[in-house]
């Protein structure tokens, strides 16, 4: 046997004993079982699976969410980091194809006449008295090839890592929707809270106008003080100060809805009445297995792990000798006319190397080390976003249950209030109370008027957030 051969042969042995010596992969624990209910709710109906144009019934929410998915410029970013994804996987295909490409060049070379390639080039004739041109020309065109044999399916797992990083990022789009759609309805059902706020407030300040107009009659009878008429005016004031309060709420509410809609300020249309005669969707909760097909920030992060086990099999790939080949085929003269002369000015070559890391394999085992602690992490992402996603669900359960008992509630109290007003006015004109109690009246009667609102939209606003946490609104 040949020398070179056994020096090949030599080191091709010590690259595959050291390619042996390969770190161990991490084992994971298993994923965390999710509970079988919500709230001990057998029932398998789930309003998340609901298309969010059949959820909203209100038509100009509707037209705005439309207007918003169209328009919303981090949705649109979100839909070229897709794209981005998209040719990061062209890229690993790529990588498992050959590299071919073609070339032309030309080239000039002065060897000296006393060196051994200068002496050989004098003595050799081309044709009977003719010598090796001085100085060599040198003309080429030729046909390249680089290819690595994805024999360890390094190049294949990166490109399966690289398509589940892709659905990862449409998912990712798809959470961005859904909370796009959860966005604009909670801030649209806050704006209608506003208006609603503001129509209460203007009768109050009506009724406490005329309640200012007796008082100042009972003192010109002497049957109420100046100090009456004060107080009863500076309330007036208060109201009417809290009403520029409301009216820029409402501005900033409406801007807020602009900027999700990707346009600038202008007067978001609505119906401004029957607020309070707005009806919460049925809640249908399902069961908490389906979040992990309906959430898709569930099955992004699911999908992330995927990736992250994959990348472990390409970093453990790194350790083992990689096989390349390379060839090139061409014509090679030092005139042009010589190049059609063929097969005289014909090159080709041919080559295949093994190669792989024998000594100082630190940087590799850092990042199969990396590979390996990114797994555990996707993992531990991933249980924390079962975990948080059936937390939510079961906070806005207990809000809905808790938000319709106290709504229930809040309405008897502002009927009681509603008599109270009456009562007071009727035995302040017949001075059996003082001015002070139906002050006092008039405003728990405001407060309570503007609390039963807050709790409306709570409300509404509950029953978005449940819709969106059930995984409904990307469809």
């Amino acid at each position: 046997m040949k020398i070179s051969n056994k020096i090949v042969i030599t080191l091709s042995i010590c690259l595959i004993v050291a390619s042996c010596k390969v770190p161990a992969i991490a084992t994971l624990a298993d994923k965390k079982p999710v509970p079988e209910s919500f709230e001990n709710s057998k029932d398998t109906n789930n309003i998340g699976a609901i298309p969010w144009k059949n959820f909203f019934k209100d038509k100009t929410l509707v037209d705005l969410i439309d207007t918003a998915l169209k328009n919303n410029q981090e949705l649109m970013i979100t839909l070229q980091e897709i794209e981005i994804a998209k040719n990061d996987i062209r890229l690993r295909k790529g990588r498992l194809l050959p590299t071919v490409g073609v070339g032309a060049g030309a080239g000039v070379e002065k060897v000296g006449r006393y060196t051994s390639q200068g002496a050989g080039d004098a003595n050799t004739e081309i044709s009977p008295g003719q010598e090796f041109p001085d100085p060599l020309m040198d003309y080429k065109i030729a046909a390249y090839a680089n290819w690595e044999v994805d024999i360890w399916k390094k190049l294949h797992n990166a490109k399966k890592a690289a398509v589940s990083r892709y659905l990862a990022t449409i998912e990712g789009k798809n959470f961005v929707v859904t909370n796009l759609v959860a966005e604009v309805a909670n801030s649209y059902y806050e704006l209608l809270s506003l208006d609603n706020q503001l129509i209460i407030l203007k009768q109050n300040i009506q009724l406490q106008k005329n309640a200012l107009e007796i008082v100042k009659i009972q003192k010109e009878a002497a049957k109420a003080t100046e100090l009456a008429v004060q107080k009863f005016t500076a309330e007036v004031l208060s109201s009417q100060h809290r009403e520029f309060d409301i009216l820029q709420n409402i501005k900033e509410t409406e801007n807020r809805i602009n900027y999700l809609l990707g346009r600038y300020p202008q007067e978001i249309k609505r119906d401004k009445s029957d607020f309070l005669s707005l009806l919460p969707t049925t809640i249908l909760s399902g069961i908490p297995s389906q979040l992990l097909a309906n959430r898709p920030d569930i099955k992004q992060v699911e999908l992330d792990l995927a990736a992250a086990k994959i990348d472990i099999k390409v970093a453990r790939a790194e350790f083992y000798p990689s096989l390349g080949i390379s060839a090139s085929v061409g014509l090679n003269a030092f005139k042009p006319s010589y190049l059609n002369m063929f097969p005289e000015s014909l090159l080709y070559s041919l080559a295949g190397d093994i190669a792989g890391p024998l000594i100082n394999r630190n940087a590799i085992k850092a990042e199969f080390l990396n590979a390996n602690a990114r797994q555990i992490q996707a993992l531990y992402n991933y249980d924390r976003t079962i975990l948080n996603a059936y937390l939510e669900v079961s906070n806005q359960l207990s809000m809905i249950s808790n938000l319709e008992k106290g709504y229930n509630l809040k309405s008897q109290q502002v009927d009681a209030l509603k008599k109270a007003i009456e009562f007071s006015n009727d035995l302040f004109k017949s001075a059996r109370i003082d001015y002070f109690e139906v002050l006092m009246t008039q405003r728990d009667a405001l407060e309570t008027k503007l609390e039963l609102v807050e709790t409306k939209k709570q409300q509404l606003n509950a029953t978005v957030n449940i819709y969106r946490n059930l995984g409904g609104g990307w469809k």
